[in-house]
């Protein structure tokens, strides 16, 4: 661990403060100078957000994939300069709560303690404790890179019908659906997790590390306009649920509205039992009950879900190797499954490899990332699509359903990948790809899933330290059930509900006892490589929510920075734009580059495209990207102007 030996000081924040500037205000970290930023103060950068537009139909939000509802794009933000520590979160509160331990001497390890509690206050709709992690933690005094698995599991009476019926017997869907069932819980695992980093590299005392989320449960939450459309969004299926009907709506079944404060004792007594007990309390004893409880009911006529306390007693972080690949003049590091994010995104940076990206830039390049061309567009998403098909048909949980050849090397073999760049036509999209050919794997293709998303937390301490972890309750709300402050996950519904596919063959991805689903989280660091190839110092630290769209915001900003010279911000506010293996091909509609109306029928970018065979949507996206980037005087940062985020650091002076 590279840290100081002392116990932090007392870090409890002003809230009074922090929610009417933060919240209330919009604002984020950043001055008017880019050059400048004072120590962990949020100060306005970019346009606000704008309010919510109206909800799509269900179909089309589906087709774009977004986890949560679009909520706008904050014009001309700048990037955020520091001098020896940095944190950027997906909420203002949570960057200034985190970047204050920083401020006090704690490490990486401390501050995402921090950011991961206040954040399931700020942005119940998106992660919390009730919910799971992937994180990629970079050690400056070992050099070691750590890949700590936070997943949920599936209970251990879990059949691979689990998501498709009742039972044997009773052979209908989950009610009123699986996500919203009790089926579609996993065990948590981000609470072992935080406990886990923090006990190898914290120093920081634990308990002290959740005295800003206990403030903000006791003195209140200022609903900000983004959770606010989420809450309204969500209306129907939160009045089902006792405890978040009470939580999220008015007495007349109405959502609260920006503005409104919630105060949450019990979630404030749930962390305060946290942190003088440890994780263990959260796993065994009275929380757990309560978690198996509310799992179990059928309140509302809900299919109850079958997880025990033994389930949560039995739960354990995975440590694993993280995928660590070369890119031109860096090495780029990523989560290995059960999530595909890491996987996928050098996969497609590996095909990408193999051409001259930097000839593509964008045009106009100005504090929004510019105008990308179609050529750009196009070849990185077919390369995206080359990439999902070996990821929709191989990855999985290995500890169930080996990679092909045992490795996540056999998919990023240079041959390979150089091989899977020649199916690329530069005038005309495949539209969808076949999955590379690896002998008899007996595994089948399932049908398109529909991953949601999360929130990301990007931090760099003053020792050198660098962690991405990428953290989520699934959908928003997760499952709609709350139990002692905190919603529940529906991570379950990341697996494929079906467990064969057409030809009867079983998926990678289906239901075992004690699995873990598969996710597109990819939480990502990028390190200088020497000239004998050995990893040089980190570079990059970046990640983002957005459900299986996450590999396409991160590749997206990844290139930007490493090949079109985009600073952080520029390459985060860029337009969203990438593929899964569909013949859709997705161009955010919310940026101020691309003329979404009438479908994009006036856009010359999608005009383009079409013409190349993409189905072109144009939907706002609603990505959470943030990034950092270390230069010779310090730390620059961006956070991604359709959510709330905030970067803040110590001043450059």
């Amino acid at each position: 661990m590279t840290a100081p030996a002392k116990v932090g000081s007392p870090i409890r924040v002003a809230i009074a403060a922090t929610l009417s500037v933060a919240l209330l205000g919009a604002c984020t970290s950043s001055g008017d100078d880019p050059a400048v930023t004072a120590e962990c103060i949020s100060v306005p950068n970019g346009t606000p957000l704008s309010a919510a537009p109206p909800a799509p139909p269900t179909g089309e939000r589906d087709l774009a994939t977004n986890p949560e509802v679009a909520t706008g794009y904050r014009d001309d933000m700048t990037a955020v300069t520091t001098a020896t520590y940095a944190v950027s979160t997906a909420n203002p509160v949570s960057t200034e709560a985190a970047c204050k331990v920083l401020r006090d001497g704690g490490t990486v390890a401390d501050a995402l303690v921090v950011a991961q509690t206040v954040l399931g206050l700020v942005e119940p709709q998106s992660s919390g404790i009730g919910g799971g992690a992937f994180l990629l933690y970079y050690d400056a005094e070992t050099g070691q890179v750590q890949a700590y698995d936070g997943r949920e599991t599936a209970p251990m009476s879990a059949t691979e019908n689990y998501l498709r019926w009742i039972s044997d017997t009773d052979r209908t869907e989950p009610r009123p659906d699986a996500r919203a069932s009790g089926r579609s819980i996993g065990v948590p695992g981000v609470v072992r997790l935080l406990e886990e980093v923090h006990r190898d590299h914290g120093s920081t005392e634990w308990a002290r590390l959740f005295d800003p989320a206990v403030a903000l449960a006791e003195d209140g939450v200022v609903i900000s306009d983004r959770m606010a459309a989420a809450i309204a969004d969500a209306a129907p299926d939160l009045a089902v649920d006792d405890e978040a009907r009470a939580y999220f709506l008015n007495p007349d079944g109405t959502p609260k509205t920006a503005g409104t404060v919630l105060v949450n004792p019990a979630m404030a007594k749930t962390l305060g039992t946290i942190a003088s007990d440890g994780a263990d309390a959260f796993y065994t004893g009275a929380l757990a009950q309560d978690i198996v409880d509310a799992t179990a009911t059928d309140t509302g006529g809900r299919t109850p879900g079958t997880m025990t306390v033994d389930d949560l007693a039995g739960y354990e972080v995975k440590t694993r190797t993280p995928v660590c690949t070369p890119y031109r003049e860096h090495e780029i590091c990523g989560m290995p499954n059960p999530s595909s994010g890491g996987i996928a995104v050098a996969a497609t940076m590996g095909i990408l490899e193999n051409f001259d990206v930097s000839a593509l830039g964008p045009t106009e390049v100005d504090e929004n990332g510019g105008e990308p061309t179609a050529d750009a567009v196009h070849l990185i998403s077919e390369a995206e699509r080359l990439a999902y098909a070996d990821r929709d048909k191989y990855v999985a949980d290995s500890d169930f359903v080996p990679l092909p050849g045992n490795s996540p090397q056999t998919l990023l073999d240079d041959d390979y990948l150089r091989a899977r760049a020649d199916l690329i036509d530069p005038g005309r999209s495949m539209g969808t790809a076949q999955p590379g050919d690896f002998g008899p794997v007996p595994l089948g293709v399932p049908a398109q899933d529909r991953e949601h998303g999360t929130s990301h937390i990007s931090i760099a301490d003053e020792y050198g330290n660098v962690a991405s972890m990428t953290t989520t309750i699934e959908s928003a709300f997760g499952s709609f059930h709350m139990v002692d402050g905190f919603l529940l996950n529906n991570q379950l519904t990341d697996f494929a509900a079906e467990p064969v596919d057409e030809a009867g063959v079983p998926v990678a991805n289906r239901v075992e006892p004690g699995k873990r689903p598969r996710s597109s989280m990819a939480p990502t660091l990028v390190f200088d490589r020497n000239p004998d190839g050995t990893r040089g110092d980190v570079r990059i630290v970046v990640g983002s929510p957005g459900g299986s769209v996450i590999i396409q915001f991160v590749v997206k900003t990844l290139v930007g920075m490493l090949d079109w010279g985009l600073d952080p911000q520029q390459a985060v506010s860029a337009v969203a734009f990438g593929a899964a293996n569909t013949p859709v091909t997705g161009v955010g509609g919310e940026h101020p580059a691309i003329d979404g109306s009438d479908d994009g029928a006036r856009d010359p970018l999608v005009a383009e495209l079409r013409a190349r065979g993409h189905q072109v949507a144009v939907l706002p996206q609603s990505s959470g990207l943030s990034a950092l980037r270390r230069d010779e005087s310090g730390w620059i940062g961006g956070a991604d102007p359709r959510r709330e985020g905030a970067v803040m650091g110590d001043a450059t002076g």
